[in-house]
């Protein structure tokens, strides 16, 4: 059973901040709710309140929102008009499509002095004789009834014909409520029946599932699994089939009883969907008959080039930003490469299978190969004209010396130039440069 809950209440009080204490309007529409309570205690300044479309089967609860003015109960369970009495400044109330049939019941709303508004289109009681005299003469504070205007004339004839009216509406009552305990009565025996029929699938499943069929059933686990899933599908779309098509009357009851009925399919199709994301089913890397398959299943963007020149594949493998390399698992085979990341395979099937394969060698190790494949050592050769060695013994030069003997001084500089400068000529009018 669905209930209004502070959580749900705060949720649907976003324009007020989440705040419910100073609420004066909300919105519990279409929530599959089926009891009315707490709303007179958690929001007592509600001025407007809607409930349409709900499972609610009684008004309760209520009776203490003394500033409410619009209650919008359209769509729901509800067979009596009660407990609106404290609803001082109720001017306007909906209750189109639910199941009153006692009609009498609007009496109660004769305290509701500020009602100028009611709406009862789609209930039983409207297909009474006389219903609309009826409540006009009943109500003499109403103003609009099923969005029609009440004129004075038709108030004043309602007025007139009050009490043949009132005995009418009486015994079209009491025939409604005898119809309705039979439909009851009728609905138990329908939910009874069906909680049996349950019952015997659910121990028919339990006779199938015993120890020694389970025992027999190791060997084809997987097809019996795929037959019974299919089996099961069928089963429920004859169902599905046989509940949709069965004439039901429309009543509280068979409202419940659908509304019950899809909220269990729903269920069954989620715990379907849990268990099997549950049991995820193992990788297939290598087929019975030796097939090796392409898997990617974390999804990583790779490169996989064959270098004919060099004779070697090369995969480039887009890993992780900041992955440690213990989480690499990296296993070369000569027809495929399987990498391990983080426990999440990635498969890459090779295009040749009779190349020998490498990662990235360096060009080294590509040398040594081909020549071990040649069937010749290669030898290292060194060319004097690239590779030269500087001469240690000339590092320091010695310096020339000029004249012999234990002292010589040597000429200055002015006489080596006007000897090196034939064209000087030493003026003494002319000052030094220095």
């Amino acid at each position: 059973m669905v209930r209004i809950t502070e959580d749900l209440v705060r949720r649907r009080a976003e324009h007020n901040n989440c705040e419910i204490f100073s609420l004066e309007e909300i919105s519990l529409h279409q929530q599959e709710i089926e009891k009315l309570e707490y709303l007179d205690k958690w929001c007592r300044d509600l001025k407007i309140l809607y409930l349409q479309n709900n499972l609610i089967p009684k008004l309760e609860n209520v009776g203490k929102l003394k500033k409410l003015e619009y209650l919008n109960i359209a769509l729901n369970n509800i067979e009596r008009i009660e407990n609106l009495e404290g609803c001082e400044e109720l001017r306007k109330l909906d209750l189109t499509a639910n199941f009153i049939g006692e009609l009498s019941s609007i009496e109660s709303l004769r305290y509701n002095i500020h009602l100028k508004e009611l709406f009862l289109v789609g209930n039983p009681c409207t297909e009474f004789e006389g219903y609309r005299q009826f409540v006009v003469a009943t109500l003499h504070q109403l103003k609009c009834l099923d969005s029609k205007e009440i004129e004075r004339s038709e108030r004043i004839q309602a007025l007139q014909n009050y009490p043949e009216v009132k005995q009418k509406i009486r015994e079209q009552e009491q025939a409604y409520l005898l119809k309705r305990a039979r439909e009851k009565e009728e609905a138990q025996r329908r939910m009874q029946e069906r909680k049996d029929k349950k019952q015997k699938q659910m121990e028919s499943k339990l006779g199938c599932d015993s120890p020694d069929s389970l025992g027999n059933k190791g060997k084809h686990q997987a097809e019996e699994d795929r037959e019974q899933e299919t089996w099961r599908t069928v089963e429920d779309d004859e169902e599905d089939r046989r509940f949709w098509e069965e004439p039901t009357p429309y009543t509280p009851e068979s409202r419940l009883e659908t509304h019950r009925y899809i909220e269990e399919k729903r269920r069954a199709k989620d715990n379907i969907r849990e268990s099997k994301k549950r049991e995820k089913p193992l990788w297939t890397l290598v087929t019975a008959e030796g097939k090796v398959l392409n898997v990617n299943v974390p999804k990583l963007h790779f490169s996989l080039k064959d270098d004919e020149e060099n004779n070697k594949i090369i995969l480039d493998l887009a890993v992780y930003r900041h992955l440690d390399t213990s989480l690499l698992d990296v296993d070369v085979q000569p027809t495929y490469i399987r990498v391990l990341v983080k426990g999440k395979a990635k498969e890459i099937i090779l295009a040749k299978q009779n190349v020998s394969t490498s990662i990235k060698d360096s060009d080294c190790n590509t040398r040594q190969k081909n020549a071990r494949r040649s069937g010749h050592v290669e030898k290292l050769e060194v060319d004097p004209g690239k590779y030269s060695f500087p001469d240690v013994t000339k590092i320091v030069q010695e310096k020339e010396r000029i004249g012999q003997g234990p002292i010589r001084l040597q000429p200055k500089k002015n006489a080596e130039t006007k000897k090196s400068c034939v064209d000087f000529e030493n003026n003494d009018d002319v000052p030094p440069l220095i």
